[in-house]
């Protein structure tokens, strides 16, 4: 009796240090974002029904699919989130984001395959490039090179992580910060053959602010999926 007890306490000692091990190396995919204003987020969403009508298979932006400019995508430990937050909240208190103008210029997108993930490009300020760094350098500590589908997040409806969404966060630093730096806010996708006569329309720029900041969990084609954490710029 007394050998089956230590048998039993033994084996859930190893379940519970295999439960541990299982959190500590658990990875989760992040977007540390800027949230626009009602001015960005009307034309993105005017740009994204269009689009759904052309590509029907896209993603609406809403509640799942928020609009955001992407400051920094990266692979962290899921067990540091809470340090991560507090690195990013640092951060963000030392700038004055309220008084920022952006102002967005032109469409681009992205192609993969015959289609491409569209977004109105911002044009970079040193207040964004400052920003950006200055987060690489925070969370550098909680952050690991790079991680599988497992880190994103997924629904019934969009069940699998594609291989260049995987390979973009994990390539986001350096490939995609600096001079490298393309802000914008992502608004679906469509055919490479409509999106390129998009393109050669005139483009009406504009101008707007950051509204908040906020972490999310990733998922499929960069999007903002789950909201972790958010700040609201005064």
């Amino acid at each position: 009796m007394v050998f089956a007890a230590l048998c039993v306490g033994l084996a859930s000692l190893g379940d519970h240090a295999e439960s541990r091990g299982a959190q500590q190396s658990a990875v989760t995919a992040i977007d540390i974002a800027l949230e626009p204003d009602a001015t960005m987020i009307q034309r993105a969403e005017a740009v994204n029904a269009r689009l759904l009508k052309v590509f029907p298979k896209g993603f609406a932006l809403g509640a799942t699919h928020h609009p955001h400019i992407s400051i920094l995508q990266r692979y962290v430990r899921t067990a540091d989130l809470d340090n991560v937050y507090a690195s990013v909240a640092k951060v963000l208190a030392a700038e004055k984001m309220s008084g920022w103008k952006l102002r967005a210029f032109k469409y681009y997108y992205i192609p993969w395959k015959s289609i491409g993930l569209a977004g109105i490009v911002v044009e970079p300020t040193d207040n964004l490039l400052r920003l950006q760094q200055e987060l690489i350098d925070a969370v550098a500590p909680f952050t690991v090179r790079t991680g599988t589908a497992a880190a994103f997040v997924t629904t019934p409806e969009s069940p699998s992580i594609n291989k260049p969404t995987i390979e973009y966060v994990a390539k986001f630093v350096p490939k995609a910060t600096g001079r490298h730096f393309n802000p914008h806010v992502t608004v679906g996708i469509a055919p490479q053959r409509y999106l390129k006569k998009m393109l050669a329309e005139p483009f009406d720029a504009f101008t707007f602010s950051p509204a908040g900041a906020s972490v999310y969990q990733l998922g499929n084609f960069g999007t903002a999926r789950k909201k972790l954490k958010a700040w609201e710029i005064k």
